[in-house]
């Protein structure tokens, strides 16, 4: 698994992984439980991983949509 974009706010990383489903690509979301339990501060952003295989085409969808990722 690799990270491919970090963030705290869950409406981006929904739209992310909504934006590489799409692609046929599958990500899992890191630490949003922690993120969500400290209250939004920061602290503990959320991280997008995505299979190794998939890495390189994600980030380019990413980028491609404006997305910096990580």
């Amino acid at each position: 698994m690799q990270v491919v974009a970090v963030g705290s706010d869950p409406v981006r990383m929904s739209f992310l992984a909504a934006l590489l489903a799409d692609a046929g690509i599958e990500t899992v979301l890191l630490d949003a439980h922690i993120s969500a339990i400290e209250g939004g501060i920061g602290a503990f952003p959320r991280r997008l991983a995505v299979h190794s295989d998939d890495a390189a085409r994600a980030r380019r969808i990413l980028a491609e949509a404006g997305e910096a990722g990580e």
